[in-house]
């Protein structure tokens, strides 16, 4: 039901084919992984054993990458023609040695070839690597991923209708988890329940084909992540060591996997009524989204976004308590280009799908944040997600 259909990945292979015609190459070479999933629909699990695909001009799809993916790859894709693999990493001989025989054998030694990456593979899993261009010389790289990128940013119905999906049961997980948020509970203990019953829910609702990526432990994922009270303060915290206690703030974040794509929800929640002085920063922070939406449609600039929630809370008094810009793409990946940022002036066009999330820190006190996804239409910005904003509906009493 929200498959990615094989029509739409030849599509996305014939954009490349277009690609290379206007750039006169011979082939492409993927290396991520994301790029692996959006061409093709197969999820490769980066370690330190390199992978790639091979796009050549006729639109043939090869895979390189070890022998444990060499049947496994078959499971998730028909666009792969054939495949060359090695045993594993590093081997007698290194995998870009063979790599470099394979792209030879594909008739590609001394062509023109794009790549997302002259590093032409990264893992942080301790991956040293041979650069391609020594071992084959008289081959020319151009780097695309840009293009590649570019490509990725304006979303297909297809692509549209799987983040709505993904909305739809980010907000069953997050209404979970403020269902099960109470003192002495620690912030793990309900993202795991919650998790857990919304992602049961939501395959039952979907179906005995559907099945997640392997990206993430759940079908669909509300979590806290350690922004517990003053915690909260911290955009990126990892953890917290004691319960949840009366008077937090609390810092969520709520998503789904649905074919690989994701979507933003975030929410401050209030264990117990709020003071004055956390009502002014949360009414702020809404302030600083709504300038931010309004400011977002087609044919204006990423920046203008930032600068609208920027002014706002510039004049609120608070510019010193940001610590981050208003938002970002996403799609297969939880950040993606453009960016909501200053120094982003990418134009925004339709089919671009974003978050939008200023917000302020407060030292010893919390965070104020306030995420939703949002999808640029031809006459201006939706706001899908539809999870309550108003401090009311926020408190856990």
């Amino acid at each position: 039901m929200f498959a990615i259909p094989q029509n739409e990945y030849s599509s996305r292979v014939e954009r490349l084919l277009n690609l290379m015609n206007k750039k006169e190459l011979d082939a492409i070479y993927i290396s991520s992984g994301t790029s692996f999933s959006y061409f093709t629909g197969y999820n490769y699990i980066a370690t330190e054993r390199p992978a790639a695909m091979i796009v050549k001009n006729n639109g043939d799809v090869y895979f390189f990458g070890p022998v444990m993916e060499r049947e496994h790859i078959r499971t998730q894709t028909k666009m792969v023609k054939d495949v060359f693999s090695y045993f594993d990493y590093p081997g007698k001989i290194h995998p870009m040695k063979k790599f470099a025989e394979w792209l030879e054998q594909l008739n590609l030694k001394g062509r023109r070839i794009g790549t997302e990456s002259l590093a032409f593979y990264s893992s942080p899993w301790g991956y040293k690597g041979i650069d391609l261009r020594e071992l084959l010389p008289d081959t020319s790289f151009h780097l695309i991923w840009e293009d590649i990128y570019r490509m990725r940013m304006i979303k297909s119905e297809v692509e549209i209708k799987i983040i709505r999906e993904s909305v739809k049961w980010g907000e069953v997980a997050h209404s979970y988890l403020q269902k099960f948020i109470e003192p002495g509970k620690y912030d793990w203990e309900v993202s795991a329940k919650a998790s857990l019953l919304a992602s049961k829910k939501m395959k039952k609702a979907l179906g005995p084909d559907f099945k997640a990526t392997g990206s993430s432990s759940f079908l669909a994922h509300a979590g806290i992540r350690g922004q517990v009270g003053e915690h909260s303060a911290y955009p990126h915290s990892l953890s917290v060591e004691r319960p949840i206690a009366e008077g937090d703030i609390i810092g969520t974040g709520a998503s789904a996997d649905v074919s690989g794509y994701h979507s933003e929800l975030e929410r401050n929640l209030f264990v117990g009524m709020p003071d004055e002085r956390v009502k002014k920063y949360h009414s702020i922070a809404l302030e600083m989204q709504d300038a931010a939406i309004n400011a977002i449609a087609p044919g204006r600039k990423c920046s203008e976004a930032d600068k609208a929630s920027r002014r706002v809370a510039k004049l609120r008094g608070v510019e010193n308590l940001l610590l981050h810009h208003t938002g970002h793409g996403m799609g297969l990946e939880g950040h993606e280009a453009p960016f909501l940022d200053i120094g982003d002036d990418t134009v925004l066009q339709p089919g671009m799908v974003l978050s939008v999330e200023p917000g302020l820190y407060v030292s010893g006190l919390g965070g104020f944040r306030h995420s939703d996804t949002i999808l640029i239409k031809e006459d201006g910005a939706e706001v899908l997600n539809k999870y309550p904003r108003n401090i009311e509906e926020l408190i856990i009493t």
